[in-house]
């Protein structure tokens, strides 16, 4: 993921085509780092223009959404407002391959004369910044000021000249010629793919990557390689040619923008093709601005699951955490009563022996008619054989009502284990937050969390993954441990196939039969759903156990998405469910 140079230059070729000759309408402040733009554009439309500084996610692309702005527009605002609004957007341009936004602004001044403006935005991680300037390069304003005390570089200030900091030693790749190129990659030790995107200006990782999958070099080798065993220039060559093309690309706008996907998430972006990717897992767009809307919106959604989790996974790991104590402590307890058969039998001894030891002896020797060995019982000097052997009997007594006390408590703490480590399951899985919802109704009726007085049972609306195999049968996958027994027990009927990971937490997978016979595939793709879907789903390879729904039993008063079975078959398959094709929910 990167919003590189290459990114950028596409975003200002739809920018350029669409917003030139059009005149800004409006202009909020929706975030202390955020600019909307609301534009009329030549051709009559209204076109709506997002720019954010932020230090952890800074973008800039065209959308049809809206957001509210503060009641009290702030000072960079204001200013903005004063110069630009009703402005014609004259020019939008990008510095070489640089991660920078130029946009040209003609306007009316107090007095009636034209004047030329530039709103820039400099995408640069946590450097990121809107700055206004007029056309002498002189910074008006910027959205945050950085001082000499914050950067030894540039001082972004009301007053200062602008200019573009050159922080890196990098070339523009735009530019680049086969000598120049050829001596910054031989003159480094690192990974080809490194001294690529680390040696030019705009280039990201994945873009570096590219460029070597598609001259059919391993990005990983050292560019020793070139100088070691590449005599007649032929790898370089190639790496040039590659390069050189993808350049020509950026350089006539032939962009096409995707989303790579990596399990039903998106994993990269970029704005020219990802070959090094399987086209399956691969969503296309026509603009840039829609890939970054989607991809960011993507993103965020599952940020937001997981800060909106916090709270739940706190909840069950503190449960977890005092579970797992407390069936260490059993186990250690229950080691401790496999001494209980060892005092019976020396109390069973000294009963039939007893009569021969003297008063006051230390130890007896006794045959062992169950070993048919000698052993040598350990006596209390003050007491008698019979006392001595009421005293084994009593601890032979405490320790077999100990051991059966645990043998109940242990399984039960084992399945309270089995069940929180579901929960946190669950809990990665989750989606929606609806999914969450459903997930606190389970804490709820489970005692971890306390309902608030008067409050109603919420009302449920997350459902299970529903996927399509290649063959076209249905494959659902329960959220959580409430959709695991509807999906296994309400909705799949005796002949669908039911699978999950051996062992391990994790969803119930049904596969919808229609009294048909799946083929090989299907079993695979429903067995790579059970894999991901579980706590297993970071591991290379996971044993799925699969059979026919009739033969899935949930015990009487069992927890939730607790199931038996006892005969199945099983395979090992990896995780990856890339190509399993998702459908709406």
């Amino acid at each position: 993921m990167a919003f590189d140079g290459i990114t950028v230059a596409a975003v200002v070729k739809e920018l350029k085509e669409t917003l030139t000759g059009g005149r800004i309408y409006k202009i909020a402040q929706p975030e202390s780092d955020e600019l909307l733009l609301t534009i009329k554009t030549a051709d009559g439309r209204q076109r709506r223009l997002l720019i954010s500084a932020s230090a952890s996610l800074p973008l800039i692309y065209l959308t049809e959404s809206n957001k509210q702005s503060p009641m009290t527009a702030p000072s960079f605002c204001m200013l903005l407002r004063k110069h630009l609004l009703n402005g014609r957007i004259t020019d939008i341009i990008q510095p070489g391959l640089e991660r920078i936004v130029q946009i040209h602004v003609e306007h009316l001044n107090e007095m009636g004369d034209l004047c030329q403006k530039i709103l820039i935005i400099e995408i640069m991680g946590k450097h990121s910044n809107i700055i206004f300037n007029n056309d002498k390069n002189m910074i008006i304003d910027s959205i945050k000021h950085i001082s000499g005390m914050v950067s030894s570089v540039r001082e972004v200030l009301p007053g200062r000249d602008y200019f573009i900091p050159l922080t890196q030693d990098k070339e523009d790749p735009l530019t680049a010629s086969f000598e120049s190129f050829r001596k910054i990659i031989t003159g480094k030790s690192m990974p080809v793919y490194k001294a690529i995107y680390s040696s030019y200006t705009g280039l990201s990782p994945v873009i570096s990557h590219e460029i070597c999958f598609e001259a059919g070099i391993d990005g990983d080798l050292s560019s020793g390689v070139f100088t070691e065993t590449d005599e007649g220039g032929e790898l370089l060559s190639k790496l040039y040619a590659s390069f050189e093309h993808m350049m020509e690309k950026v350089k006539n706008g032939v962009f096409a923008p995707a989303i790579v996907y990596e399990n039903s998430a998106p994993a990269e972006f970029a704005a020219l093709p990802l070959l090094s990717y399987s086209k399956e897992n691969s969503s296309e767009f026509t603009s840039i601005s829609a890939l970054l809307e989607k991809y960011y919106a993507e993103k965020n959604q599952i940020s937001r699951i997981r800060q909106k989790s916090v709270d739940l996974r706190k909840i069950v790991q503190t449960a977890l955490e005092r579970n797992v104590k407390k069936y260490d402590l059993q186990l250690k307890q229950m080691q401790d009563t496999e001494k209980k058969d060892k005092y019976r039998i020396y109390g069973e001894l000294l009963n039939t022996y007893g009569y021969n030891v003297a008063p006051g002896a230390k130890s007896m020797e006794a045959l062992n008619y169950y070993t048919n060995e000698m052993i040598t019982i350990p006596l209390d000097p003050l007491l008698s054989a019979s006392e001595n052997a009421k005293k084994y009997f009593d601890k032979y007594g405490k320790l077999k009502r100990t051991y059966e006390a645990l043998s109940t408590l242990t399984i039960e703490v084992k399945e309270e284990i089995d069940h929180l480590e579901s929960i946190q399951t669950a809990l990665d899985i989750a989606l929606l937050e609806a999914d969450l919802t459903q997930i606190k109704e389970e804490l709820i009726e489970s005692g971890y969390i306390r309902r608030k007085g008067g409050a109603k049972k919420i009302k449920i609306t997350s459902r299970p993954f529903h996927y399509v195999s290649s063959d076209g049968f249905h494959m659902y996958v329960g959220k959580n441990n409430f959709q695991n027994d509807e999906l296994t027990f309400k909705f799949a009927a005796g002949n669908d196939w039911w699978f999950h990971a051996k062992g391990i937490p994790g969803s119930h997978v049904v596969v919808k039969t229609n009294g048909s016979e799946l083929p090989d595939s299907t079993f695979e793709e429903a067995a790579k759903l059970a894999a991901y879907y579980s706590k297993g789903r970071e591991q290379e390879k996971v044993e799925i156990d699969y059979l026919e729904k009739k033969n899935v039993k949930k015990p009487n008063g069992s927890k939730p998405g607790f199931v038996v079975y006892y005969t199945n078959y099983s395979m090992m398959i990896d995780p990856d469910i890339s190509g399993i094709k998702l459908m709406d929910s």
